[in-house]
């Protein structure tokens, strides 16, 4: 068992971001769209919006958007369709407290200027309930569309990340790759906390030490519980060694979730078709290795979607309040 750090826990920082992610406990979300489109690569996006508010009833603490340019096809998958920050706007303007989660926002495909303030604008308009997670892209087919380079996406990443964490002061002086200011005129709305809680994703071209150092959290990707609990020990020594506040750490898992609750894990696609039982079985061992956070894709569940989201809120969600 990884030993806790011995400090104040996480910093506070908004709405979404304190009520997703509690030291030593584990939170559940959801992956949007929420609708069973297997293999094919784009959803039909019916009912989107009432999912999200039953989700939002029933108790889910977030729900997790991606940035997803264009539809590539070796990727097959063509996320929520819509573009993350005009369906955040939608999404706030239509919910009260749920948190509302990009994972994750490709900065090297964007200005940060404008991810600033738009992700700026969705913090004020939801009341300070946007976490916002940031990677460096992995399909190679956007970039040329973009007439940007491939290669120097992780220097480009580092350049946004701090251009976007400077748009939070008022009359900002700096000058980076995309752009200087000169401190004679300033970017509005600020964050609602004052800073955007921002989550780096996976190893996104940069030193583990550098994510630690700079990120509010880590979004990492699924592994053998053994595998997941070394990781985590290495990202929390690496904070420890960076930082006065432990920092959280979220994954996503595909489920297909079986009608018999004592259905056996059967391994599907970074994930797993089994029953509640068991899956309450597996998040409280993830909880027990430091991850505070698990996002829920139920692309290839087989069951109905609206029917799944109540089993889970009925026999999961009572053992994963935060």
């Amino acid at each position: 068992m990884l030993k806790r750090l011995e400090n104040t826990g996480f910093e506070t920082i908004n709405r979404g971001f304190n009520s997703v992610f509690r030291h030593n406990r584990l939170s559940v979300g959801l992956v949007l769209p929420l609708e069973n489109h297997g293999v094919h690569p784009v959803p039909k996006m019916s009912e989107h919006l009432e999912r999200v508010k039953l989700a939002e009833q029933l108790g889910f603490a977030a729900v997790w958007l991606r940035d997803v340019l264009f539809n590539v096809p070796s990727f097959g998958d063509a996320g929520q369709i819509f573009d993350p920050f005009v369906y955040l706007g939608f999404l706030a303007a239509s919910t009260e407290r749920i948190a509302l989660g990009v994972a994750s926002i490709v900065l090297p495909l964007r200005h940060p200027a404008h991810v600033a303030k738009a992700a700026s604008s969705v913090d004020e308009l939801s009341g300070g309930r946007l976490i916002l997670g940031v990677a460096s892209g992995d399909r190679p087919e956007e970039y040329p569309a973009l007439d940007l380079p491939f290669d120097n996406r992780g220097e480009r990443f580092r350049e946004s990340f701090a251009y976007i964490r400077k748009m939070a002061a008022k009359e900002p002086a700096f000058a980076n790759a995309f752009g200087q200011l000169s401190g004679s005129m300033d970017m509005l709305p600020k964050p609602v906390a004052g800073k955007l809680p921002m989550l780096v994703t996976g190893g996104s071209q940069q030193d583990p030490e550098w994510i630690a150092g700079n990120g509010d959290g880590w979004m990492t990707y699924p592994r053998g519980l053994d595998s997941q609990e070394q990781v985590i020990a290495e990202w929390r020594q690496r904070v420890l060694s960076a930082d006065a506040y432990d920092k959280p750490v979220m994954q996503p898992l595909y489920v297909d979730l079986a009608e018999e609750r004592d259905a056996p894990p059967r391994p599907i696609h970074l994930g797993f078709r089994l029953g509640v039982n068991h899956l309450r079985t597996y998040l409280k061992s993830l909880e027990a290795i430091g991850v505070n956070h698990v996002a829920l894709n139920l692309r290839f569940n087989q069951a109905g979607i609206d029917r799944t989201l109540k089993l889970l809120a009925e026999d999961l969600l009572p053992d994963f309040r935060v």
